[in-house]
């Protein structure tokens, strides 16, 4: 009698539907990135930026500067020249040229220059190379032009030559001018203009173009007064004239400066008071006055500027009790007013142990005491703590609770005698 074969076993059978699984889960992984034999290109733009290439005039103007660039400077931007192109057909143009972090081969060339007459913007930074003559080509097109740390030194006939630009920084270049005046008064497009740490003499310029929004003439050699004429500038939103020589009083006009925002006649010789009419810029941000020779009481009208974050009236000649409260100096990002001898703090209002640079008032409103030698108001409002404790931070750090010296002795000997205990009951539970 034939014998019928045993059954596969079950545990086989549960192996090779395992591995079937296995093989089905790993096809379909791979099969969508297989399947296809090649990967489909994208579209090809028909646009006039991607088809055009840059005009081999200006090409050849780059590489005889010696300037590194790619095929098609316009896309991707070379490494120490960031650039940007028109969409001209059938050949770009250069419309806004960055040098920046210039090797010593670098060199300008008229030539050269001549064929870049199409850019609007020209922007130099850290490449002290040797300036020549711009083409006249090429100033008539400029709207901006920018030089930090570039072009070793400069005049000012060389920068009044861009009569056309409305956006003018030079910054940390030696100058060689008169005065502003030289450079600025045939830009009657200019809208912006920074001439800082130039070097530059002389005097403010008594007649400025109505569309100035930004003025930075800070960390030159200025001197005499502030002119009314640049207080009719309606529209600027900037004035930095800090770190020169100017003297005389802030003007009374100030005031009329509307749409100002930010205002620093820092590191002067401006003496005076502070001009009531700074009461009609309720927009102001950024108030700098510190390290002059201003005097008289500081307005109440200082602390109803809602929007004012910056404000520095340290190192000057003010005298009289201090107008402010915690809420306001709270409120602040920055405050500084030591170094006023003849200033003096409502220690009522603003506690006793309060640090400002300044000593608190007795009852007459004279200062109780010389000032601290060091001005510790901090430029992160640390002395603006809540009103409740404003004056108490310096109390709070000498008697707040036992010195951690005490208290880790006093842990160490806690832990001493529980491990004696310890062993004690150890030793009796073991005889």
């Amino acid at each position: 009698m034939a014998t019928m074969a045993p059954d596969p076993s079950p545990l086989l059978i549960f192996l090779l539907l395992l591995l079937l699984s296995a093989a089905i889960s790993t096809a379909a992984t791979i099969s969508p990135t297989s399947a296809p034999t090649s990967t489909p290109k994208p579209p090809t733009s028909t646009s006039p930026i991607s088809s055009s290439t840059l005009d081999p005039k200006q090409l050849r103007a780059l590489q005889s500067l010696n300037i590194p660039t790619s095929k098609d400077p316009c896309s991707p931007p070379p490494h120490s020249a960031a650039a940007a192109c028109d969409a001209a057909r059938p050949f770009r143009h250069l419309t806004s040229l960055t040098l920046s972090n210039c090797s010593d081969d670098v060199a300008l060339s008229l030539t050269a220059l001549k064929s870049l007459s199409t850019l609007t913007s020209l922007n130099f930074v850290n490449c002290p190379i040797s300036p020549i003559r711009f083409p006249s080509e090429l100033t008539s097109n400029l709207h901006s032009f920018t030089c930090v740390n570039s072009l070793k030194k400069l005049t000012g006939v060389w920068l009044s030559r861009l009569q056309n630009v409305t956006e003018l920084t030079v910054s940390r270049v030696s100058i060689t001018a008169s005065g502003p005046s030289i450079i600025l008064n045939g830009m009657k497009f200019l809208h912006s203009v920074t001439l800082s740490q130039t070097n530059l003499s002389g005097y403010l310029p008594k007649h400025w173009h109505p569309n100035l929004t930004f003025v930075d003439l800070s960390g030159n050699h200025l001197k005499g007064k502030i002119p009314i004429s640049l207080t009719r500038l309606e529209n600027l939103v900037r004035l930095n004239l800090s770190s020169n020589s100017l003297n005389e009083t802030i003007p009374s006009t100030i005031g009329d400066l509307s749409s100002l925002q930010n205002l620093s006649l820092a590191s002067n010789s401006l003496s005076g008071p502070i001009p009531d009419s700074l009461a009609a810029l309720p927009g102001l941000m950024h108030l700098d006055l510190g390290s002059n020779q201003l005097n008289g009481t500081i307005p109440n009208f200082i602390r109803d500027m809602k929007k004012l974050k910056y404000l520095n009236l340290g190192s000057n000649n003010f005298h009289g009790v201090l107008p402010f409260n915690a809420t306001f100096i709270k409120g602040l990002e920055v405050f500084k007013v030591g170094e006023n001898s003849n200033l003096c703090y409502n220690h009522s209002i603003l506690g006793s142990k309060v640090k400002l640079g300044i000593a608190p008032c007795d009852k007459h409103g004279l200062p109780l005491s010389p000032p601290p030698a060091k001005d510790l108001s901090s430029d992160d409002s640390s002395d603006s703590s809540d009103d409740e404790d404003y004056g108490n931070v310096e109390e709070k750090k000498h008697h707040n609770g036992p010195s951690k010296v005490v208290l880790g002795v006093a842990i160490g000997l806690s832990s001493i005698v529980f491990l004696i205990v310890f062993l004690v009951l150890l030793s009796k539970c073991c005889k």
